[in-house]
């Protein structure tokens, strides 16, 4: 019997979007995909029986996390993170490279890697790239990204340069770590911050070294989304053909939309179960915020023609009831609602691709956000 493969197979695109298919040691990622974060190796508010009955192919675990509590090598004692957490699908980790952005504060960056002061006890860890790909196997996922380091912005071109070379040298070392795994795959990322020519640097010295699939990172850190779409746009190109793209930390419907337009394959972002957690809800309406008090007696559901039962069985009085009340089931009915949303978005972004009518899918869906609830009967 042969090793599994890690594949990805373009199927049909649709201007510059794309759509196919990633199979992996755990089952197939049908693209373009969004993918539930799951922090600690839980998507916050949800069962993972309902991710998985909202559409979603894959889910993802964050190495520092996960390396802090309950730590890697337990996990790996337990069967792996799929068997510690209850999923039989895909899961993508993280390197922990956001983490040397977001925790800027507690770390420093080297050459030889990044030192974290935990957030939990203050303990120090360090954080190389032969760390991060050995957390990752021992953790088992299918998908493992390369360490890099991201910067927030606005920074200088100076300093984008610096971090997209340090990324670059630390890409050749997670690919060394990474080794052998049939079935599963290694993705480099793209940095250079919102440089052209760092950009096509960076994606070329990726190519270079060999991937199983590329990802743009270091966008959404506060750029706004013109200068995010044009830095997508000025990166394409050099990434190849026929392997998957993954935009890293994005992002709200509209931006998939554009990006898909551009020719990304892969999403991932906490927004649908935090903002879940905020009271707000993603709807084919746009948003809905049932904090406001307008809902309080407001009968209808959120969708009455979707098949996940947070959008189409609850009335939004009483979900805006659960908000105001600060009840836990609030929180968890509307991430449930908006993840079962994200999930119709992409499914309706393939099926529009295959038909050739991509186009079209994003002007009327864009259109009915603009026209906004009060179009629901």
């Amino acid at each position: 019997m042969s090793d599994p493969v890690f594949t990805f197979t373009l199927h049909a695109t649709d201007g510059a979007a794309r759509r196919g298919t990633v199979s992996t040691l755990h089952g197939d990622i049908r693209t373009p995909a969004f993918m539930p974060v799951g922090t600690a190796g839980t998507v916050k508010g949800l069962y993972l029986d309902q991710v998985r009955e909202t559409g979603a192919d894959i889910i993802l675990g964050n190495v520092y996390h996960l390396m802090l509590r309950p730590g890697a090598e337990e996990v790996a004692a337990l069967g792996g993170l799929h068997k510690f957490i209850g999923w039989d699908g895909p899961i993508l980790t993280d390197s922990g490279g956001f983490q040397i952005m977001s925790l800027a504060k507690l770390r420093k960056v080297k050459e030889q890697g990044a030192s974290f002061q935990s957030h939990l006890d203050g303990r120090r860890h360090e954080l190389t790239p032969e760390r991060s790909m050995e957390i990752q196997r021992l953790l088992g996922s299918d998908i493992q990204m390369q360490l890099d380091e991201c910067l927030l912005y606005p920074h200088t071109e100076k300093d984008a340069e610096r971090a997209m070379e340090l990324s670059l040298r630390w890409a050749e070392r997670s690919r060394r770590a990474f080794g052998n795994q049939p079935g599963r795959g290694n993705f480099g990322i793209v940095q250079g911050g919102v440089t052209p020519h760092l950009r096509r640097r960076s994606a070329e010295g990726l190519v270079a070294i060999g991937f199983e699939g590329y990802a743009i990172g270091g966008l959404a850190v506060g750029e706004g989304q013109a200068l995010m779409l044009s830095t997508i746009a000025e990166t394409i190109p050099y990434l190849p053909a026929d392997r998957p793209r993954y935009l890293m930390g994005v992002g709200t419907p509209e931006d998939i939309l554009e990006s898909v337009a551009r020719g990304i394959d892969m999403f991932d972002c906490v927004m649908p179960t935090r903002s879940g957690r905020h009271g707000q809800a993603f709807t084919r309406f746009g948003k809905v915020n049932l904090r406001n008090a307008k809902h309080a007696a407001d009968p209808r559901p959120l969708d009455p023609e979707s098949a996940c039962p947070a959008l189409a069985r609850y009335s939004r009085a009483y979900l805006h009831h659960l908000v105001k009340s600060g009840e836990l089931l609030g929180m968890m009915l509307l991430s449930w609602a908006n993840i079962a949303y994200y999930q119709e978005l992409m499914q309706g972004i393939r099926a529009a691709i295959e038909a050739g009518r991509f186009a079209d899918f994003a002007a009327a869906t864009k259109d009915q956000w603009r026209r906004g609830e009060d179009t629901l009967d």
